[in-house]
């Protein structure tokens, strides 16, 4: 259970303060955004990780694809009104809302609507989280969690 903890608490940080430069590419389906994020999570033992990801859809509907540096799919989790799933390999994870699928596996309910605001570039608070923007034209931006503990750092990287 503690990795399907490791990647959530990846996915949730990555939807939790995610924001995009260059401008995100806009389909039918919604927004697409890709590029590199590290976490540390200060719990003890202390983790951090680091991997690709590649974000696509809406508060609605949408998709998350967590990646190695080799580019293997380590996780993905979608979203949508019908329900929300986490599938790792073989094993899957379904919830009737996503708010009850990252509550279950990483403790809080994800601000769905907050992050599409953060990724069009409304800096829109969320309870327990400071995300900083000031990097934002450089295609950076830090979130630090501060509550619930653990307390943990997000550094997320936009490619082009």
């Amino acid at each position: 259970m503690a990795g399907w903890r490791w990647l959530l608490a990846t996915g949730l940080a990555l939807l939790l303060s995610a924001c995009a430069t260059p401008p995100p590419v806009t389909s039918g389906q919604g927004n697409a955004w890709s590029g590199r994020l590290s976490l540390q999570v200060q719990s003890d033992p202390p983790e951090s990780v680091s991997a690709g990801f590649d974000l696509r859809g809406t508060p609605e509907t949408g998709e998350l694809w967590l990646n190695s540096p080799l580019g293997n799919n380590l996780a993905t989790l979608r979203w949508s009104p019908a329900g929300a799933e986490l599938q790792r390999g073989q094993e899957r994870i379904q919830r009737a809302t996503l708010d009850a699928l990252t509550t279950e596996l990483g403790g809080a309910a994800l601000p769905v609507s907050a992050l599409f605001a953060w990724l069009a570039g409304h800096d829109v608070p969320v309870n327990g989280w400071r995300v900083d923007l000031s990097r934002q034209p450089e295609g950076r931006i830090t979130a630090q969690r501060l509550n619930p503990l653990p307390t943990a750092e997000l550094r997320i990287v936009f490619t082009p």
